[in-house]
């Protein structure tokens, strides 16, 4: 079966996650008047959906489409065609354990690696879950800009083409345009650290540093995630793509981004309990940093900007201190 005669096999989605991507993706789904369903925890973010069409507490100002609904009982997802997974990384293996049997597939669309493990969500769900399909949505978005309708290009990975096909053809809009690749794991880790680089390019806008060394970390920044990548067995297109440059150019030039700004707090000297207390939105890359260093480390591959964002987001190193320990490294060549 192609992949263009699957794509009507996914008319009823369901989002997993009710925060600012969750809903953006359940609108970007509903906005034609589709039934959607979208589960969440948090019991005043349902009752909003409901009642007003709205998500005051993560994606506020944006108009819901009537069509889309939510449920807190997460057994409600049991008959649905694909399920979007928007769940912040620390907390996917407890809910994926509380999903309903079923073989609708799995489309990953948060962004990390799990402490301990260092397993991306992929990973997870061929353990929880290897019955279902599994896919990894990841790009260059904002969910403000989603759910508004504003043009997006965005990469759709699955190991079976067929079925990445399938699923890119039934997510894609007039002005969502997802891109299909074979490569899961280069989306996963251009995901992944780019959230982390993205703080980095925070602190340097919060510390004054300058553009000139703001484009020099993102370089850098990629060379870091090539390495990474590449080791781990991810195509250089995918890294070079959407899923990885394209993302890190978006996150690492605007304070829309959570890890952006909370890079901003710490490199204006603010202490990083203090900017992550609120529980409710999650900057990815502080939860990323300390486990993709980790694996980088036990790995043997070089990446100090990661290295030093991790130490900075656990209080263990002030910035002028890290920026001197960059600054003062041994010079080499640029392919290093």
């Amino acid at each position: 079966m192609t992949g263009e005669s699957m794509t009507s096999r996914f008319t009823r989605f369901g989002v997993i996650g009710g925060g600012a991507w969750g809903t953006a993706l359940a609108q970007l789904l509903a906005a034609g008047g589709a039934p959607v369903r979208v589960w969440a925890r948090e019991e005043d973010v349902v009752s909003a959906i409901n009642a007003e069409h709205r998500n005051p507490v993560f994606l506020p100002g944006a108009a819901l489409s009537p069509s889309l609904t939510a449920t807190g009982a997460i057994a409600d997802m049991a008959d649905l065609d694909a399920l979007l997974v928007v769940v912040p990384v620390p907390f996917l293996r407890a809910v994926l354990a509380e999903l309903p049997a079923g073989n609708a597939p799995l489309i990953f669309c948060s962004k990390g690696m799990e402490a301990g493990s260092f397993a991306f969500p992929i990973d997870m769900a061929r353990d929880l879950a290897p019955q279902r399909p599994h896919a990894v949505l990841s790009g260059p978005t904002f969910a403000h800009e989603v759910a508004a309708g504003l043009p997006t290009a965005i990469t759709l990975a699955a190991a079976d083409a067929d079925l990445a096909a399938a699923i890119a053809g039934a997510l894609a809009r007039p002005h969502f345009r997802p891109y299909v690749s074979t490569d899961v794991i280069g989306a996963e880790i251009g995901g992944a650290v780019k959230n982390i680089l993205a703080i980095a390019c925070g602190i340097v806008d919060g510390a004054g540093l300058g553009l000139n060394a703001r484009a020099a970390l993102i370089s850098r920044g990629f060379a870091e995630m090539t390495r990474f990548g590449l080791s781990r067995g991810a195509q250089a297109e995918t890294l070079a793509g959407l899923a990885g440059l394209g993302d890190l150019v978006l996150t690492c030039t605007s304070s829309n981004s959570r890890n952006f700004a909370l890079g901003q707090g710490l490199g204006r000297g603010e202490a990083a309990e203090v900017l992550m207390a609120d529980r409710r939105t999650v900057a990815e890359g502080a939860f990323s940093a300390p486990v993709v260093a980790a694996a980088a480390r036990a790995d043997g591959i070089d990446m100090p900007i990661t290295d030093t964002v991790a130490r900075l987001v656990a209080g263990k190193t002030r910035v002028t201190d890290a920026i001197q320990a960059l600054l003062s490294r041994p010079l080499r060549s640029e392919g290093q």
